[in-house]
């Protein structure tokens, strides 16, 4: 300015009055600099300018006053007399306070408009502010007042979260948050604020103070550029964070002390609603804590206490995933109980074992240390652990302590990045799980001797049935039904060891594919089934996949096999099967329990299923026996009925190759010259020669037999070419050589030779042959039959015999008496003639007596006659050509012949 006026006019010398008006440069600068600080520039220069004024009055009015004073008093009165000065002083003080309040009114509204309105705003909102306890409605009505008065285009209300450790920003009318921008309770911006004593410009972000450059990335996404803390008496509850105002004005200190006055009023507010949700928080724990403890004396049931205690937990935290893992008794296993995934219960996921290095819950129980995390698969991670899911941000979990006992440990989670668990809630699941954890163990104790109750209960009936029964296959069912009743499993099935081929066949299978599985087999000491059967062990095995013995037939069946109980059934140390139980319903593994309650039952099944087996083994051999005695009793009848011995041979040769079902056989009998084949069948027609016999030789171990005083059958199994081994023979009780090789058989394909004695007392009177085309050859109940069929039919031959040797005699008997009675005829018609020609005179006169002799030669030639026809009635009566001629007779004539037959007789006596 001097400079200007100096090129004017050069006789204007510097003065320092000129300077003025450079000081007043740095006092605007400073103005504007710091107008959007925490300095008051606004109030401080209304102040300036109200008793800038105030002292221009006063000094004015006191020289005015002076001045007028010494004109009307004169020399009376000095300058500074007291009663002058004090009397100055009265009037200034008694019109300071008026002028002061109107000349600061009067600035505020040439300078100030804008304050009235932030006044009257903030009485508005004290008074509605009155009437609001709930904290999310406190923060509603900040908002609406910030929002009205500044119209900010972008406005965040920060407080501190449940959890007690984060500041989040408060939700909308509709419930939604504006940003997921957190900031830690001991993070850079809030101990900045803590830290400054006012509100915090940051501007566009550009030039950030060194503390702030950790929240440097946050500061950017939420744009803000006023932070306005609101301050309570216990600590920061919140601050207000606003970005550029829509209209582009920047915020003047009016706006900043207008929102400072809100926060403060706020502040009370918010706090003292803290204070009561707090209370209310406390009251609403220590309730649902006395009902989780009510609750764990009145509920007994194992699942229903789980539910109880999700449901309480649900009250006290947020979470949305919740699991209860516990360890098995061995501690090597631990498996889930309950298991929560999105408010949804999965039971597939539940009583499934795992290891101990599976699981951050495992960590837990091993610890006894509780673990809390804001990121679940971060933290599975650097524990080289597989996350159990893939959604969950916060997690923590606490160990269920019964006693000095961690027996398992219960977890919660969350889907939501914004939610962190605090200490206290922390605190708060713990003393949950310590409470439920004595339950648990107690509901696990009832619940395992209920279920041991009912195993008994059920083991105690089946022992009943089982000897109520010998029914080998109702048995069998009845005894895989309460197997897998017992136990509680999916499936199961019993197989029996084919003590022939040693396979193990599925006698009983109960299961979705239990149908397909009956009768199926199992080679000999493959997989489980044979490692039990071969060890005499029982067996169990969780997780069937993981075993090298495991023998998968899922992929045939389509049924999924994860655990199995293997248990042998043991009858005199010996295998005769194995009871085979699949998968639990609960999905839990098999534990030792499971296999003393199986291995107890399966003792009493094998003593059962042996004493089936024997009882229908004898069934079957009385029915047997009964069904041979009825057929050899028809047999026998047949055999009886006739005499004939060709038909006796042909029905003992039909009986034999029909119940032996052998191919072809012969009898043949025993002659000086060798076997004569009596009969034959299944063989070809020109087997035999014409003269129907062949020497003994001829025939397999017929020599032997003649020979050997065994009355056992001789078994043979013919060589055929190509065959190394030698002609055996297998009596029916211990086998033995013949000690020659035999080349032959009647029948080309036979396999198998049986040779039975037909013995009658002492001696060999024939022999059964019988020819078989089946490998396995004869079995001891067929040779037994044949055997006693021989002894039969040897009865019946030798009748049949005897029966043709009579019907030889008796032809031989009627020959001689036909022949007898003609030799005898003819000299009696003789005798008779020449006597009557006696008794007529045709020679001369007879005496008395001559006549008398004559007369007892024609009555014994008579008598002769009569018995010769007699002897010719008996061949008539075997030829069944006997008539009988009737014809009178004198009884005194019978009677004195008899007599006269009969008088030598009795005198002699």
């Amino acid at each position: 300015i001097w400079v200007s006026i100096h090129l004017i006019r050069e006789d204007i010398q510097l003065s320092p009055f000129i300077f003025l008006s450079v000081s007043a440069f740095p006092v605007f600068l400073t103005y504007t600099i710091l107008r959007y600080r925490l300095l008051g520039t606004d109030t401080l220069l209304k102040r300036g300018i109200i008793y800038g004024s105030l002292l221009v009055f006063v000094a004015g009015s006191y020289a005015l006053l002076v001045s007028g004073l010494s004109l009307l008093v004169g020399d009376l009165l000095e300058n500074s007399h007291p009663i002058l000065v004090g009397t100055a002083v009265f009037l200034i003080a008694l019109l300071i306070y008026p002028l002061r309040t109107s000349l600061q009114k009067r600035v505020d509204l040439a300078f100030f408009r804008g304050r009235e309105i932030y006044q009257e705003s903030l009485q508005t909102f004290g008074h509605e502010l009155t009437r609001m306890t709930d904290f999310e409605g406190i923060l509603l009505l900040l908002q609406e007042f910030v929002n009205g008065s500044l119209s900010p285009a972008r406005f965040y209300i920060y407080t501190i979260d449940e959890s007690n450790t984060y500041y989040v920003a408060a939700p909308d009318e509709d419930g939604t948050r504006r940003s997921d921008i957190r900031f830690a309770r001991s993070g850079a911006l809030v101990d900045l604020l803590i830290k400054r004593s006012g509100t915090i410009f940051l501007g566009d972000g550009s030039k950030l103070p060194e503390n702030l450059l950790v929240d440097q990335a946050r500061l950017a996404v939420l744009r803000a550029e006023l932070f306005v803390p609101i301050r309570g008496q216990s600590g920061m509850v919140g601050w207000l964070a606003l970005g550029a105002r829509q209209s582009g004005e920047p915020y003047s200190t009016q706006d900043i002390d207008y929102l400072e006055s809100l926060c403060d009023q706020a502040s009370l507010a918010l706090e003292r609603s803290q204070v009561v949700s707090a209370l209310e928080r406390r009251i609403h724990e220590m309730d649902t804590i006395t009902k989780v403890a009510e609750g764990v004396n009145q509920i007994l049931a194992f699942d229903e206490l789980l539910e109880m205690f999700y449901i309480e937990t649900r009250k006290l935290v947020t979470t949305v995933d919740f699991r209860i893992t516990l360890k098995t008794e061995s501690g090597d296993d631990f498996h889930h109980v309950f298991y929560i995934a999105d408010n949804q219960r999965i039971s597939s996921r539940e009583n499934h074992s795992y290891l101990v290095n599976q699981s951050l819950e495992a960590d837990v129980v091993r610890s006894q240390y509780a673990i809390v995390t804001v990121d679940y698969i971060g933290e599975c991670k650097r524990r080289g652990i597989s996350p159990d899911s893939d959604n969950i941000h916060a997690w923590m979990s606490v160990p269920l302590n019964a006693g000095a006992e961690t027996i398992g440990a219960v977890s919660l989670g969350s889907r939501d990045p914004r939610i962190m668990y605090s200490p206290e809630q922390l605190n708060l699941l713990q003393a949950v799980a310590d409470l439920v954890a004595g339950a648990i163990v107690k509901a696990r104790l009832l619940e395992e001797s209920q279920k041991q109750a009912r195993q008994m209960a059920t083991l105690n009936e089946l022992t009943r049935s089982l000897t109520s029964t010998l029914d080998l296959e109702p048995l069998l069912n009845r005894i895989m039904e309460s197997a897998v009743e017992i136990l509680d499993c999916e499936a199961g099935s019993l197989l029996l060891v084919d003590d022939q081929t040693g396979e193990s066949v599925f006698e009983v299978a109960i299961g979705p594919v239990g149908p397909d599985l009956k009768g199926k087999r199992l080679p000999a000491g493959v997989g489980l089934v044979g490692k039990a059967v071969k060890t005499k062990q029982a067996i169990i095995e969780n997780d069937v996949r993981e075993s090298d013995d495991w023998f998968n037939a899922d992929e045939k069946t389509g049924f999924s096999t994860k655990d199995l109980l293997v248990v042998p059934l043991v009858v005199k140390d010996h295998v005769i099967g194995v009871l085979e139980i699949l998968n639990k319903m609960d999905r839990s593994p098999f534990n030792p329990k499971d296999l003393e309650l199986l291995t107890a039952f399966a003792g009493q099944v094998a003593v059962a299923i042996e004493n089936a087996r024997l009882y229908t083994q004898t069934d079957q051999a009385l029915a047997a026996r009964v069904d041979e005695l009825s057929v050899m009793q028809r047999i026998d009848r047949e055999l009886n009925a006739s005499l004939d011995f060709e038909r006796v041979i042909s029905i003992t040769l039909e009986s034999a190759m029909r119940h032996s079902k052998a191919a072809a056989g012969l009898i043949g009998s025993i002659e000086e010259d060798g076997l004569c084949v009596i009969a034959a069948e299944g063989y070809p027609n020109d087997s035999f020669n014409s003269e129907g016999s062949f020497r003994e030789t001829d025939l397999p171990g017929l020599e032997k037999l003649l020979n050997s005083s065994d009355e056992r059958p001789l078994i043979t199994i013919p060589k055929r070419s190509g065959d190394g081994g030698q002609q055996s023979d297998i009596h029916l009780q211990e086998p033995s050589s013949l000690g020659r090789s035999t080349d032959w058989s009647f029948l080309p394909q036979a396999q198998s030779q049986i040779l039975i004695p037909i013995r009658r007392e002492s001696g060999v009177i024939g022999v059964i042959f019988l020819e078989s085309t089946n490998s396995s050859g004869f079995e001891k109940d067929i040779v037994a039959f044949l055997s006693r069929l021989s002894d039969h039919a040897a009865i019946a031959i030798s009748n049949a015999q005897l029966y043709a040797e009579l019907q030889a005699a008796n032809s031989a008997k009627s020959e001689f008496v036909s022949a007898a009675a003609h030799e005898l005829k003819n000299p009696l018609t003789s005798i008779k003639g020449y006597s009557d020609l006696l008794v007529g005179g045709a020679v001369g006169s007879i005496s008395d007596g001559q006549a008398d002799f004559l007369t007892t030669i024609r009555s014994n030639a008579e008598r002769m006659g009569t018995l010769v026809s007699d002897l010719q009635d008996i061949s008539r009566i075997e030829a069944g050509q006997l008539q009988l001629q009737f014809s009178s007779e004198s009884l005194e004539d019978i009677t004195n012949e008899v007599i006269s037959l009969l008088i030598t007789q009795i005198e002699s006596k």
